[in-house]
């Protein structure tokens, strides 16, 4: 059987050899709280906080079929808040939930990818390439629409947005692996 494995995050790279209790695991029964940031904040930052969050992709394929697996994962010891308020944690809960979303839809994607071995080290590396293009477009828009938060209407309005979409693509949200038979 042929191998392929990518192991990817968004917005920062995590580290394959991360201990269990440095990530959690997007789950819409639990949000982010002040103490899932544990990393010292940048004193030279303008930010009021930092969200590290994306989404682990690892997938194999070969003669028997297409496998992967994916998670949107927050990395606690690189994430952190200066300005440690309830509205200030839910513009950081919009980064991660950006994330999530992408998550949801890189695994419709999959599901929908029709697996051709031939062309699979090619096209599911594009799939992934292009969707992560999206989410690094749509954190920056959030970013840059919210003012960073500090636009409070925009604000709101973003993150029921997300919340739509997330529901949107709530049938996509159980994604953690799947296998295809060929």
């Amino acid at each position: 059987m042929k191998w392929a494995l990518i192991l990817v995050l968004l917005i920062t790279s995590l580290s394959g050899f991360r201990k269990e209790d440095e990530t959690l695991p997007w789950s819409s029964g639990r949000p982010l709280t002040w103490n899932d940031f544990k990393a010292r904040p940048d004193e030279y930052s303008g930010n009021a906080a930092l969200t590290s969050s994306g989404i682990e992709f690892k997938y194999s394929y070969g003669s028997d079929g297409l496998s992967f697996s994916i998670n949107c994962l927050f990395e606690k010891n690189k994430s952190w808040g200066k300005v440690r308020t309830q509205y200030i944690l839910s513009h950081e809960q919009g980064h991660f939930d950006i994330s999530e979303l992408h998550a949801r839809k890189l695994n419709r994607a999959m599901k929908e990818y029709r697996y051709n071995e031939a062309t699979a080290s090619k096209d599911i590396p594009a799939i992934y390439n292009h969707l992560m293009k999206e989410q690094t477009a749509m954190q920056n828009q959030y970013d840059n629409e919210t003012n960073f938060s500090r636009n409070k209407e925009m604000q709101e309005i973003w993150l029921e947005m997300i919340d739509r979409q997330l529901e949107q693509y709530q049938d996509f949200a159980h994604y953690s692996s799947h296998s295809t038979s060929h």
